[in-house]
């Protein structure tokens, strides 16, 4: 069910919920959390699908709020989605003109869930600073998506900056399937520490210069990364050993090989990972993601795109820790 409500208030808006829910007889499920949407005008059906989804697993109410014009007399509209409309959540959408345009927290502070934790969400449009935006500063978590900006990279670098506890970005949920794959690989195999890695990976992707930086942190070793096509993604990791490499490639989207020393060449799945998934693997954790914020110190962004090592902030010890890398991937 739908219901749209034009030049209305959050209180009206509440007390229309509560009808709705009678009327239609919705069950009011137990609602895990409040996930607050902060988006961009004409990309709101691309993050409500995702978060219809990601709340089959993670009930929640979903309020999201997108800018109308400022230069429009103050007005609030809304509209309302509950039932088969909204999976087995509750939508709350609040588009703002004038003075209401702008992101604030007295536009949600009554919509909020009792007692729940809230998770903020910027799906485009990031903020340099999320934890001191109005939503930031009320939110347990804060997710960004630094692959939709215009400059990925300059995007993460904000991100560093400007790093508090709770924050994450998706371009690291990103890498949890390659991150498992790498940890599991080195675990088939002898002692031997890794001396070397080589990461291959698209010139403008974020993602790219995360598992740079996480294979460098976590097995103290040197890290080069060869720039690829713009828009194509990671595209193989080699981790270089003096009893034989450990090579992990995806050629297309889903299907990665795998060559370890001695074995047979494997064929693994790893697919690209759907919005909706990355969404529904954020909401599962409310604490702060202790290695996405060691990984995102530790580096600085280069903005070159031919090869070259990763620069990367603090010193190595000599003695590579091939356990750290199993130890934070799981």
């Amino acid at each position: 069910m739908i219901v749209d409500l034009s030049d209305t208030t959050t209180a009206k808006i509440s007390k229309k919920i509560m009808t709705l829910r009678e009327q239609s007889g919705v069950i009011a499920l137990s609602r895990v959390l409040t996930l607050v949407v902060v988006t961009r005008s004409g990309f709101e059906e691309e993050a409500i699908e995702a978060a219809n989804e990601a709340s089959r697993e993670h009930p929640c109410r979903i309020i999201v709020l997108t800018a109308g014009e400022a230069s429009a007399p103050n007005r609030l509209d809304a509209q309302i989605r509950v039932g088969g409309d909204a999976g087995v959540s509750e939508v709350v959408i609040l588009r703002g003109y004038g003075e209401l345009a702008a992101e604030s927290e007295s536009l949600v502070a009554g919509l909020l869930l009792p007692d729940a934790p809230i998770v903020a969400w910027w799906p485009r449009g990031a903020p340099n600073d999320a934890s001191e935006t109005p939503i930031g500063r009320i939110a347990h978590r804060r997710i960004t998506d630094s692959a939709n900006e215009a400059e990925p990279r300059a995007a993460l670098e904000n991100i560093r900056n400007a790093y508090r506890a709770g924050d994450t970005d998706l371009a690291w949920t990103r890498l949890t399937n390659w991150r498992m794959q790498l940890a599991a690989a080195l675990d088939h195999v002898d002692s031997s520490p890794v001396t070397a890695v080589t990461v291959a990976g698209a010139s403008d992707s974020a993602s790219t210069v995360l598992l740079a930086a996480w294979l460098k942190l976590s097995l103290e070793a040197p890290v080069t990364v060869v720039a690829e096509r713009a828009g194509t993604g990671i595209r193989s990791v080699r981790l270089c050993r003096d009893t034989g490499d450990v090579q992990l490639t995806r050629p297309d989207r889903s299907v990665a090989e795998l060559t370890q020393p001695g074995q047979p060449t494997q064929r693994i799945s790893l697919p690209r990972r759907t919005l909706k998934d990355c969404l529904a693997e954020e909401l599962r954790r409310l604490d702060a993601d202790e290695v996405f914020g060691e990984t995102l110190r530790s580096l600085e962004i280069s903005r070159g795109d031919q090869k070259s090592s990763l620069p990367l902030t603090g010193t190595a010890d000599s003695r590579p820790n091939r356990d750290s890398l199993s130890q934070v991937a799981v």
